[in-house]
């Protein structure tokens, strides 16, 4: 068992060609930096408490990434749940353009990425980087089949699901449509987020075991708060409370045996955290004073320290561009505030799956010592599909006009440089439920009542005469209390049309940036 958990945690160094002996000259004269893009899974933006000073979790090396760098004010995910807003990242365009119009992927999808889509993986693979997907994939896979004649079933939300289930897979073939088959030279990977089966890892597209074991689950009625996961097949070696510390460590040993070598690196840490089930270490366990949730963003916090220090003794924090973000708001209840007084969606509305702010409000901070100035902020709206195009304008090269259709580059903002004028003419965000919003400038509309998410009531149906929709002025009503939809008509009108032009149009970036 000792060897099996070895085998989880290490980073293969076969996967990649090593260069130990690379001199610190040679280091100097790299020009393109290693990039670490850590994405927290359902971390609010009052989590931290450089960011929320009522914070009641103590999060220290976050922090210190603030201090050092630059933070974002007004930074969004693309959605307001994991799968595209995942999508949305590695391909700068927006989820609804794909075939998933709501809801989010499961353990048992096929993979949601294009095969012949540019990511940020297979871009910066072909200008020269060497490329580790680690953590959560959540964006599909094609599984092997044992009866070819036969579909593999979809399991979605709660459906029961026995020792017996006949999920038709072949866990010992290849899985094609994950990370190896969109830019990641290596990767370690749970197929979906840590409360959906199937549950093991797969490194470079193979199972690392068969899954010939089973789980009951977690119930949150019996198990507390957070604590949930459900039914499904399960490799013998799967142990939930060491999947985070896992990755990480893998992490880590990619930093240490990547960092002497003349190609830099792209990581893309994935961490299935702090989403359901919340396991904190036992360390970390009534660190914080928001409950388990908060003891387990705490942890993620002391992860995300492990990573820091491993820049450091690699000797590359000079060369080295850190980003941390979340895919969505928290999934933090009005009774989880009433019981702790912690706010994980700071002052914003609803929480995780809505279109209201707290479902796509993220913390978005990054840090390249002595490019990006150190302590700086920026109130810029920037989305998580701007990734692509910002790394782009970073290394100084253009995206195809088939790449990144809704990413802008938002580099010159990162280094401290002040913009005459909004970067992004606008963003559209997306509920769980399929819910459109649209901000331009200062300017919010929603064209449905509800939330489309999470939070009750999910959808308003209005009465005559009712506005039909919502408009607010989020730089005056950051919480979302004054619907100015029919005083202001003539922005509804063309906030409307703006968002029915991006839908049909296929894109929302100038084309003046294409090759």
């Amino acid at each position: 068992m000792k060897k099996l958990k070895l085998k989880y945690q290490l980073f293969i160094t076969t996967s990649v060609v090593l260069s130990m002996g690379c001199s610190n000259m040679q280091r100097e004269k790299l020009k393109k930096p290693n990039i670490i893009y850590i994405l927290a899974d359902d971390m609010g933006y009052g989590d931290l408490k450089s960011l929320n000073p009522e914070s009641r979790i103590p999060t220290p090396n976050m922090d210190k990434i603030v201090q050092q760098g630059v933070h974002f004010t007004d930074a969004h995910s693309n959605s307001a749940v994991c799968t595209p807003t995942r999508y949305g990242i590695l391909t700068g365009r927006y989820a609804f353009r794909t075939s998933l119009k709501n809801g989010v992927l499961w353990g048992y999808s096929p993979s949601l990425i294009e095969p012949e889509r540019e990511t940020v993986a297979s871009f910066l693979k072909h200008n020269g980087y060497q490329t580790a997907c680690i953590g959560k994939w959540h964006l599909g896979l094609d599984w092997a089949k044992k009866d070819t004649t036969k579909e593999i079933p979809e399991i979605k939300w709660d459906e029961k699901v026995s020792s017996e289930f006949n999920d038709n897979v072949d866990y010992t073939k290849y899985v094609k449509g994950g990370p190896s088959d969109h830019g990641f030279d290596y990767s370690l990977v749970i197929p979906a987020s840590l409360d959906i089966n199937p549950y093991c890892y797969i490194r470079n597209g193979k199972t690392l075991e068969d899954l010939t074991t089973y789980t009951e689950g977690k119930k949150e009625a019996t198990d507390g708060r957070g604590v949930f996961w459900r039914p499904g097949k399960m490799s013998p070696g799967f142990n939930f409370y060491k999947v985070l510390p896992n990755f990480v460590d893998s992490a880590c040993q990619y930093i240490q045996h990547t960092s002497n070598q003349e190609k830099p690196f792209f990581l893309y840490l994935a961490l299935p955290s702090p989403h359901t089930p919340w396991l904190p270490a036992p360390e970390n366990n009534g660190r914080s004073k928001a409950g388990r949730y908060g003891d387990y963003v705490s942890m993620v916090d002391d992860m995300i320290g492990k990573v820091l220090n491993m820049v450091e003794t690699s000797g590359i924090e000079e060369n080295t561009l850190i980003i941390v973000t979340s895919d969505n708001g928290s999934d933090w209840r009005p009774t989880d505030i009433e019981e702790t007084g912690h706010h994980a969606n700071y002052i914003y509305k609803g929480r995780k799956a809505d279109i209201y702010e707290a479902g796509h409000r993220i913390p978005f901070i990054a840090r390249w010592k002595g490019v990006i100035p150190a302590g700086i902020k920026s109130d810029e709206v920037m989305c998580t599909t701007d990734l692509m195009a910002t790394l782009a304008g970073m290394l100084k090269l253009q995206l195809s006009k088939n790449a990144g259709e809704d990413s802008y580059n938002l580099w010159p903002v990162f280094i401290g440089k002040v913009a005459s004028s909004p970067i992004r003419e606008a963003t559209v965000h997306h509920s769980l439920d399929g819910f459109f919003s649209i901000r331009k400038g200062k300017w919010k509309f929603t064209p449905h009542l509800g939330s489309g998410g999470f939070s009750v009531p999910k959808l308003v149906v209005p009465n005559k005469g009712d506005a039909t929709g919502t408009l607010y002025d989020i730089e005056n009503d950051p919480q979302e209390k004054n619907n100015l939809y029919k005083e202001n008509q003539a922005v509804v009108t063309e906030l409307s049309q703006l968002l029915e032009r991006y839908k049909n149009q296929g894109y929302s970036r100038p084309l003046s940036e294409d090759k």
